[in-house]
């Protein structure tokens, strides 16, 4: 596991960390060095210099100023805070991707608290944090808002275990505050205990640049939020939640015509009963078009059709819009996407079909980043993308870096098409929804078309597969997918041969999933050689029994595996329905729940 993921490399004692100073002469040579690397900004440049030589090792860890942990059991927070002493901003990661589809046990971990903790103490200075997948209190947001007196910005991904509670104190007590994001998190009020947390802003002029709160269920005190926002002059990003009406929103937008993204929560409840053209839509339009520094634009919830034209003043600047939670046809998305030359993200549900992506293609000859997202994401819906869209914006999109599309049925020729017009690609997510879906016009398995992908691709770093798979696509891929650091495997392949292909091919791999896929234990035992180079390996729904996980244990010392059991009984007690596997520099983790066995 590189160092960038799990913060240290490796011991500090045989890297002269703990060891007596250096003699005179090597200590202005250090003084010399540190000069030189604070100016180094990248991560994994970070992590070759400090590999070096021991002075290098010291130097680097002194200078260092941001740090970045992939796994939060990858690495103690006592370890991380020795070493790394001056740091201003952190980046921790914590439950493995599949969380995001439920696939993670509830209360499996995660915990701040023991991170928070060791940076009140050690990290005084403390200015950014970026929380992605954590469990997290109210008690912890207490103790980081009275630990740094100079924080800056907190962003919360993907987070659970706090309320307005914790929210009321950091806009309390982060007088500094000037990023506050909450993006996808679960809040936990009670209706009751819910707390006017907008109202603990300071009631002076505010440093905020950010803030997104487009995930809190619960209503805020419009009145407060109106006031912030107007005390806040350097405010430019905002999202608000769905409890916000298009009145509302106009009232804001009116009071920060300076916000470059805007997040516009509900964009319809409230309008249901205003009929297309009336004052609503007229003076909303006319606020539109006096934020001339609007690029992006999200929310849009409860969308009302009649409302959309008012963002065609903004359409020509925008870089990038988000129609993901939108349920708009083609119909009404054309007349809005007809403007928008200069998109470079995209976000939408398939709700658009085919005719709408071809619109898509027709316009958005600048568009960098692509995502369809299923309206129903069940495995029996019905599709309303297909290949046809995916190669009308392989054809209209050829600048395009990075797609995410779910569909029902696609075809080999539209992937093969998109490889050969696309090949910028770094990022490349085919889901199939439906299980082991061949060609749907040749009815041949999907090889050919991933093959491509691998082939011509040659700056691809993320790639996710779906549909009917054999061992072959899989050898394309160890054999072309030589950047692959994610893979992402769905329903797929025959033999346990086709996990080999990748392990032993793809040397550069770091993260690997794995769902309902017919692989086991030789497989499991195929990638014996890189497991200490990746980050983790998550296998669900697969053919692997506690003995094949035991032996990778005792293999390979230094890597945690985790065994995960949702049911007190199982049917097959040798049977592993979920395998989580990562390096740590700490060893087995202290508060791994019942259901989760580390061998």
């Amino acid at each position: 596991m590189s160092e960038d993921e799990d913060g240290g490399g490796g011991s500090a004692k045989s890297r002269g960390g703990g060891g007596a100073p250096p003699p005179f002469s090597d200590q202005v040579l250090e003084i010399v060095l540190e000069n030189v690397l604070q100016f180094l900004s990248s991560r994994r440049d970070r992590n070759a210099a400090s590999l070096v030589c021991r002075s290098w090792y010291r130097a680097e860890a002194q200078t260092r100023r941001e740090l970045f942990i992939g796994n939060c059991y990858a690495v103690s927070p006592r370890r991380a805070t020795e070493r790394f002493r001056r740091i201003r901003a952190v980046v921790l990661k914590g439950k493995p991707r599949f969380a995001d589809f439920g696939l993670v046990p509830i209360n499996w971990g995660a915990h701040f608290h023991p991170w928070v903790s060791a940076m009140a103490a050690a990290y005084p200075w403390l200015e950014k944090l970026c929380l992605k997948r954590m469990s997290l209190t109210d008690g912890d947001l207490s103790l980081l808002a009275h630990s740094f007196p100079n924080f800056k910005e907190l962003s919360l991904i993907c987070c659970e275990g706090f309320s307005t509670a914790g929210l009321a104190v950091i806009a309390e007590k982060c007088r500094h505050l000037r990023v506050l994001d909450l993006i996808e998190d679960y809040l936990e009020d009670d209706e009751d205990e819910m707390v006017d947390w907008i109202s603990r802003f300071p009631e002076t002029t505010t440093c905020l640049e950010s803030l997104g709160f487009d995930c809190v269920g619960s209503a805020v005190n419009f009145e407060a939020l109106e006031a912030l926002v107007t005390r806040s002059p350097a405010l430019r990003r905002l999202r608000v939640n769905h409890h916000v009406s298009v009145d509302q929103l106009h009232r804001l937008m009116a009071r920060a015509p300076q916000l470059t993204h805007l997040g516009t929560g509900s964009f319809g409840s409230a309008a249901a009963a205003i009929p297309q053209g009336g004052n609503n839509v007229v003076d909303l339009m006319s606020t539109f078009a006096g934020s001339k520094s609007l690029v992006c634009l999200s929310g849009f919830r409860d969308v009302a059709p009649q409302y959309l034209p008012a963002i065609h003043p903004v359409c020509a600047n925008l870089t990038s819009l988000n129609f993901s939670y939108a349920e708009v046809s083609a119909e009404e998305l054309i007349p809005v996407i007809r403007h928008c030359h200069n998109l470079q993200i995209f976000w939408v549900l398939d709700t658009v079909r085919d005719e709408g992506l071809q619109a898509v293609a027709a316009t958005c000859k600048d568009l960098r980043e692509l995502r369809v997202f299923p309206l129903d994401p069940t495995e029996d819906s019905e599709g309303s993308v297909s290949d046809v869209g995916l190669i009308a914006i392989s054809e209209g999109c050829r600048k395009l870096r990075s797609i995410l599309y779910f569909c029902q049925q696609m075809t080999n020729m539209a992937v093969v098409t998109m490889s050969k017009n696309c090949q910028d690609l770094v990022v490349f997510r085919l889901c199939i929804m439906g299980r082991r879906r061949p060609d749907h016009v040749t009815g041949e398995p999907m090889d050919e078309g991933f093959g491509a992908i691998v082939m011509n691709c040659k700056k691809l770093r993320r790639l996710a597969v779906s549909g009917l798979l054999t061992d072959k696509a899989f050898a394309y891929i160890g054999k072309y997918g030589k950047l692959v650091r994610t893979l992402s495997v769905a329903f797929a392949g025959n033999t346990d041969l086709a996990l080999t292909y990748v392990l032993e091919g793809c040397t550069k791999l770091q993260k690997l999933e794995i769902r309902d896929s017919p692989f086991g234990d030789s497989a499991l035992l195929a990638g014996l050689h890189h497991y200490y180079n990746m980050r983790f390996l998550w296998m669900s729904s697969c053919k692997l029994s506690v003995r094949g996980c035991m032996e990778v244990a005792q293999r390979l010392p230094h890597l945690v595996v985790e065994v995960i059991r949702e049911r007190d009984e199982d049917d097959d007690h040798e049977a592993v329905e979920k395998l989580y596997m990562y390096r740590s520099l700490a060893g087995p983790r202290n508060d791994a729940p019942p259901f989760v066995e580390i061998l």
